[in-house]
């Protein structure tokens, strides 16, 4: 299980200096910018402008990419989605495919050898694709008794809005890891504190709001790695969680889930007896260890983010 999200890694780099309110105001106003953009290439120049600050916090881009690996068949499915029920805009491309006997007996035959050998194959994701492609490959051919013939056309803005969709989520996922990265979860709930308290005035609590989500970033990875326990403990007594009929991997969820569930509620406990003997009470006035201030690097990114979404609009961009 390969989230990245709630991880913090110290690289002592510029974003890791930055005060976290500076930080979180900055991610609300990127991504805010990522739904009022019109045009793919300012969209690709945000992505871009993700990629430097990413590069910048000394952070190895793998770390990033093992959090988007688990949203790849959202992004492949999103393409195709879009390129096949998105007819709109100019036609840039199309070819006609039938469905015939022949077809469909060799589309079986190719799912029945992928199951039979996809424990073998590493990159499985590659391997499914090149069998989806083999599977359209033979849909060119009319031969072996024909069932339907019909077209598929790739329209401009079927890519268009393909590409807004991969590049945003892209933008989302990398910003949302870059600010958990760079950011201790102790600083991390002061930081949330302090940007949600002007929602005190209408009685809102904050700190038991921001406490809440810090500690669910942070347990996060914990719950993901006692998951990762469990799953080797069940593998080594025979249990394969990949495959199996659909009763089966009911059964293998269950195995997971109740373990899960017994582990966080222990967990939980133990950190609310840690609190508790720490003096924490929820809705308490409490002093901090270090007050945060904003450094010239702040107010220069603030500005940078908060004039973002104003210029995207004026310049149609």
């Amino acid at each position: 299980m390969q989230i990245v999200i709630g991880q913090y890694i110290p690289t002592n780099s510029w974003i890791h200096r930055l005060d976290p309110r500076s930080k979180l105001i900055s991610l609300i106003l990127l991504i805010g910018t990522t739904f009022v953009i019109g045009e793919l290439y300012t969209m690709a120049g945000l992505l871009l402008f993700t990629v430097i600050l990413i590069k910048s916090s000394k952070i190895p881009i793998s770390r990033f990419l093992k959090g988007i690996a688990p949203l790849v068949f959202l992004l492949f499915f999103t393409v195709i989605f879009q390129i096949l029920f998105n007819q709109r805009g100019e036609l840039l491309y199309s070819v006609s495919l039938s469905l015939t006997w022949l077809n469909i007996i060799v589309m079986v035959l190719l799912i029945v050898g992928y199951n039979l050998i996809k424990k073998k194959i590493k990159r499985r994701f590659l391997f499914f694709l090149m069998i989806v492609g083999l599977m359209i490959y033979s849909m060119t051919f009319a031969y072996g008794g024909m069932i339907k013939a019909f077209n598929v056309n790739v329209h401009s803005e079927g890519l268009t809005f393909a590409g807004f969709l991969i590049t945003r989520i892209l933008i989302l996922v990398s910003l949302s890891s870059l600010l958990t990265l760079t950011t201790k979860p102790t600083e991390l709930n002061n930081g949330l504190e302090s940007v949600l308290k002007p929602l005190k005035i209408i009685k809102v609590p904050t700190e038991e709001i921001s406490m809440m989500i810090s500690i669910a970033l942070r347990f996060i990875p914990t719950l993901l790695d006692e998951a990762n326990k469990i799953i080797k403990a069940q593998a080594s007594r025979g249990v394969d969680f990949k495959e199996g009929t659909l009763k089966q991997k009911v059964v293998q969820i269950i195995a997971l889930l109740i373990p899960m569930f017994i582990i966080s509620f222990k967990r939980a406990d133990d950190l609310a007896n840690a609190m508790e003997a720490r003096g924490y009470f929820p809705g308490k006035t409490r002093s901090k260890l270090i007050e945060f201030k904003f450094s010239y690097a702040d107010y220069i990114i603030l500005i940078i983010t908060i004039s973002l979404i104003p210029s995207v609009v004026y310049f149609g961009l």
